[in-house]
This record gives structure tokens, sequence and C-alpha cells, in this order.
């Protein structure tokens, strides 16, 4: 990869690993990364910010973009839509900018065949004990969805292998410093 350019770092891991916590920490650990803002047609959840968090878009304009070929990825996530917008992606590497994207399995594995230079890294609870505790205490979703979520991070931990590095999160002040350890890396 070219030193100029920046560098594409995918995080992944079930929901309630605390991807969003060490992506903060990491974010205000060093000012040079940026966060890739993904788009979701799910509704924000309280304290959640359009354009911050994720860009909010309605679903058919969310199919819309899919068919102009807008996203580096895309998904379906527990009856929702997700995608990276491809545009600001380029932009920011192109400009010796290194960009996290916060991602589901699905996605990464669709980034990975379009940009196998990638530094992914899958982080993961302790346990699936653990998880549970931190899923339920978020509060935020139905008893439906919070089983969908297990079901699923069961999936996920499954996938974990395709990943170049695997990141536990017991503490998201050491997982941030590991993550910096990785992306740091010249291999």
């Amino acid at each position: 990869m070219d030193n100029s350019k920046g560098k594409l770092v995918v995080i992944s891991g079930p929901s309630g690993t605390g991807k969003g916590t060490v992506i903060g920490k990491l974010l205000k650990m060093r000012p040079d990364l940026a966060f890739s803002v993904s788009a979701t047609t799910r509704s924000p959840r309280p304290g959640e910010t359009h354009g911050v968090e994720y860009l909010f878009i309605p679903k058919e304009k969310f199919e819309e973009m899919i068919s102009k070929n807008e996203f580096l990825e895309h998904t379906r996530y527990v009856d929702e839509f997700y995608g990276t917008p491809l545009k600001s992606i380029q932009e920011c590497i192109e400009s010796g900018i290194t960009i996290i994207l916060d991602i589901e399995v699905q996605g990464a594995k669709q980034v990975m065949a379009k940009m196998p230079e990638a530094i992914t890294i899958f982080i993961a609870a302790p346990d699936l004990k653990e998880l549970e505790r931190r899923l339920r205490g978020r509060g935020t979703d139905s008893e439906e969805k919070l089983i969908k979520r297990l079901e699923r991070a069961r999936q996920e931990l499954n996938e974990k292998d395709h990943y170049k590095y695997v990141v536990i999160n017991e503490d998201s002040s050491r997982a941030a410093n590991e993550i910096l350890e990785i992306i740091d890396r010249k291999d």
C-alpha cells in the first residue's frame, strides 16, 4: 500500500461487544483517525444524531443507493439495512486519512473481497454470558430483538477466523491500545 494513502480499518463483532466504546477511545487517543459514518434504515437510539453515529435514511432511499452502486458494502441486519457510502471512504484513503469502519460480518466480507489490503479486526466479548449481560444492560431492545441479537452473535463468532486480527474486549482501554498497535504495524 502506498504510504501517502490512508488505511482502511474494518472493525466487526457481535452487538454488545463494546465496538462503539472502543472506537470512541481510539478516536480520542488518535485524532489522526477518522470514523466512517454508516448509513442505516433503523431508527435512532436515544442520544444518537444523524450524521454522527449513523446516516439515518429511509428504506426507499437506501435501496436507490444500492441500485446506483453507492456503497462499499451493505447488508440487512435484524430487519434493517446498513451500509458504507463508498465515496467518503475513497476520499479519505486518497487524502492520507486512516478511516475506521464499524460494520457487521457480511459487510466486512464484502470489503475484504473488494479491498484485501484492509486491516480487519474482530472484537469479541470474553464469553456469551457477558455479551448477554451487556445487551440486557443497554435496555434498548425488546426481548424478541435481544434473542435475535444473541442468535446472530453466535453465528458471527463462527466468522472471526476470516479476520486478520481478533481482539477480546474485557477492558475497552486495553482493547483500544491493542487495536492502535495493529493499525501502526508496517506489515
